[in-house]
């Protein structure tokens, strides 16, 4: 199954607002002045990481073709 425009445009909406709270979270991991918010904040990262895989999984199920029975 092809993707379609639509389908192809929310993944890459996804994917850049992902991006976006991984950068943050990035630098409020390097920023932060105390074990318990740096810890925050990498649960934050390694979360957007997950998601991030979780989200090109998706994309690859959904493209991958069916193989007739």
């Amino acid at each position: 199954m092809d993707e379609t425009p639509e389908l192809r445009l929310l993944f890459h909406r996804l994917n850049n607002q992902l991006g976006i709270i991984l950068a943050h979270a990035e630098l409020l991991e390097s920023k932060a002045t105390d074990d318990t918010n740096r810890a925050r904040a990498a649960q934050v990262v390694s979360s957007a990481l997950d998601a991030m895989g979780t989200a090109k999984e998706i994309r690859r199920v959904t493209s991958t073709p069916v193989a007739p029975q």
